[in-house]
């Protein structure tokens, strides 16, 4: 690394320029980036539902309604008068009410009660609608909450998506202006300079502006990427611009100057920073094993942010540091950090207990954590009542009923197959109408004498298109098994030459392939990391000590749900066991290096306390920051699976935190004797050995 120190300090001003010329770039590209809030997009291109999609929008001009409206209090004149006004609004491609289905004309004790309630009930009105989700989308959900007024609400697919794509950005600013400011406090406390802080920001800073720009040569990310990977770049890269500049302070208060401090510092630091940024790389980079695209895409941004914190960390800030070394120096303060002295020995007396308690909890936690309540698709992003759109949509359900619909698709050119499937579906459980041709019209009529508009909703040229509603949430059992039998009826009707789509088809598919993706993901992760700590360690009992660490804390921080009856988006699930242990397998390293440095010269209880008084410092701000940034994400989002993605990270820092200086040191002290017989040309001191040094001399 020698060379690699002293060019940078020689190219100090094409560096620069290099970084502005990509600062630029990424300022004018980063807003050009396109962001997909549906999460079926991501869905393997041969999975069920996504073919059936793809083959829906081809075959049918329109799709199923994908809005909900409500009216409290209003007659049927005026429903009639606010139908005609949203029916108007530009984007609203349809919108159907009772008048369509039956003569209002009539007394209302006239027509069927069934048929009544679901669209005048008490009063209230129901409207479904069919809105174009492209660019205008918010203009026209905004549009119709202006026409309805007070008098009215909305829910639906449409309004979910939307909700989605307007409230992420606005949160992202909401938590970054919060962040940011807790982090400088943090950076103060630990550092020994009142500049430093803001140097480290910069410098992060740039790189997670150029990997946003970067971002572009994706074509498009995810609302959970574009959400979430800047604030967990900033949260997990600041380690390598602390470790980098409290190297260069220790060559300074050695008398050094400023340029031979700071390529010292290089020196020394690089291979950390290095094995340190490789191996939470290769954690991010276990994501990209995922079927579900969601998985690669995040996985993708988080490994391409590293490697552009290594880069500015590595290049930009050694220049930076020459070019503003007095304004650390005229900055300088004493150090607010313990010397932890008191900390390392209480750790060590509780340490025992902690192992005690972790081999007691790690195995109920392991499978715990595999039972978990999930959901999976995207009905889950605003269900909380805590959001205006799940408050709603809960009193639509509540007054009106549960409205769910999947569409089924079968050949065209079988009607009495057609008819018997359907009557089929009609007795599964949840199903509650079926809007379809031979259902409706009947068979006995020639489609030559049916009107080509009304037609073409149910039939296009090869096939037949069934619209089926189901009272029951988009993820639950019942939605579910109602999936699960469909697909049976239509290959046993139709073999494989049937399709089904729909908000239940798309989290079931989602489902399936996640749930066959945890194991890959988990197992590439830690195949990946053990192998680094292995080569870097050249050990065998090394990578596995630390990897039970921090992987017994991932599965204690995921039971914690199970145990608490809450519900958990699967992909915060998939996502948090790769970015937990990418992300803070650093902190086990980090001690694992200074215990094995220790016992040079110490016995294995003064090399451990030594450890823990040199190390708690750095891991307690690591850890501190990718907690706050958690729990800040969870705090402040109102999408559900970004709010529990957040809190899995804040409490999964913690609980890795706990167990590097709690579980670790007492770990690393019991399998001593082990660890240095598999572990490659390792002198471990012994007593007396320092003594018998002296005597020679």
């Amino acid at each position: 690394m020698n060379w690699l120190a002293e060019k940078t300090i020689k190219y100090k001003g094409t560096i620069i320029i290099a970084f502005i010329l990509m600062v630029v770039f990424s300022i004018f590209a980063a807003p050009n980036v396109s962001i997909n809030y549906q999460m079926a997009d991501y869905l393997p291109e041969d999975s069920k539902s996504t073919v059936s999609l793809n083959l829906m929008n081809k075959e049918f001009e329109k799709s199923p309604p994908n809005v909900r409206i409500m009216l409290e209090d209003v007659s049927i004149a005026q429903a009639l008068d606010y139908k005609e006004k949203i029916s108007k609004v530009e984007g609203v491609k349809e919108i159907n009410w009772l008048d369509d289905s039956v003569n209002i004309e009539q007394p209302l004790d006239m027509i069927d009660t069934d048929t009544l309630n679901s669209w005048y009930k008490d009063n209230n009105v129901l409207f479904t609608a069919l809105v174009d989700k492209g660019d205008t989308l918010n203009q026209t959900i905004e549009d119709i909450k202006e026409v309805v007024g007070d008098k009215g609400i909305v829910s639906g697919d449409a309004v979910t998506e939307n909700y989605a794509e307007t409230s992420t950005s606005e949160e992202i600013q909401k938590i970054m202006l919060f962040v940011i400011p807790l982090i400088l406090l943090i950076l103060m406390i630990s550092t020994s300079s009142w500049f430093e802080p803001f140097l480290f920001l910069f410098t992060v800073g740039i790189s997670i502006l150029i990997n946003t720009g970067t971002n572009i040569f994706l074509g498009e990310i995810s609302f959970i990427t574009n959400a979430t990977a800047a604030i967990l770049q900033l949260a997990v890269s600041m380690d390598y611009a602390i470790f980098l500049l409290h190297r260069f302070a220790e060559f300074r208060d050695e008398g050094q100057d400023v340029k031979e401090a700071i390529v010292n510092a290089m020196k020394k630091s690089y291979t950390s920073i290095l094995s340190s940024g490789l191996t939470t790389i290769l954690g991010f980079l276990a994501l990209t094993l995922m079927r579900f695209k969601i998985g690669p895409d995040l996985g993708t941004v988080l490994a391409k942010g590293i490697v552009f914190s290594l880069l500015s960390v590595m290049f930009l800030l050694p220049v930076l540091t020459i070019y503003t070394y007095k304004i650390i120096d005229k900055t300088h303060h004493r150090s607010f950090m313990p010397s932890f002295e008191k900390f390392s020995k209480v750790a060590l007396k509780v340490g025992p207990i902690v192992v005690i308690i972790v081999a007691i909890v790690v195995v109920p936690s392991y499978l715990a954590q595999g039972k978990n309540k999930f959901t999976y698709g995207a009905s889950s992003m605003a269900s909380s009542e805590k959001t205006q759109i799940g408050r709603d949509t809960k009193k639509i359900d509540d007054t009106f009923g549960k409205s769910n619909q999947v569409v089924f698709i079968v050949p065209s050119d079988d009607p009495v197959e057609e008819k018997k499937i359907g009557e089929e579906i009609n007795n599964i459980e949840g199903v509650t109408s079926i809007i379809s041709y031979s259902n409706n019209v009947g068979n006995e009529i020639p489609k030559d004498y049916v009107p080509k508009e009304q037609l073409s909703d149910l039939v296009s040229g090869d096939y037949s298109r069934m619209i089926i509603t189901l009272s029951a949430d988009e993820e639950s059992d019942i939605a579910f098994n109602a999936v699960k039998e469909m697909s049976n009826l239509g290959k046993k009707y139709f073999g494989d030459n049937y399709y089904i789509a729909g908000g239940s088809p798309s989290a079931y598919d989602i489902k399936e392939t996640v749930t066959s993706d945890n194991v890959i993901t988990t197992l590439g992760a830690i195949i990946a990391i053990g192998v680094v700590i292995m080569l870097t360690y050249r050990s065998l009992l090394i990578p596995i000590i630390l990897l039970i660490a921090i992987e017994s804390s991932i599965w204690i921080n995921l039971s914690y749900s199970y145990f608490n009856g809450i519900s958990i988006a699967y992909i915060g699930f998939m996502v948090i066991s790769a970015v937990q242990l990418g992300a803070t397998v650093d902190y086990a390293i980090l001690f694992a290096n200074g215990y094995l440095e220790n016992r040079k010269e110490y016995n294995k209880h003064d090399s451990a306390i030594n450890t823990l008084k040199s190390s708690t410092g750095a891991i307690l701000t690591s850890g501190a920051i990718l907690a706050l940034a958690g729990f800040t994400l969870g705090k402040i989002s109102t999408n559900e699976v970004i709010a529990q993605l957040g809190i899995l990270i804040g409490r999964g820092a913690l609980l890795s935190m706990i167990s590097v200086l709690f579980f670790l040191p007492t770990v690393l002290i019991i399998c001593d004797k082990l660890i240095e017989k598999t572990t490659m040309k390792a002198h471990f001191y012994k007593e007396g050995e320092k003594n018998e040094q002296l005597c020679k001399n």
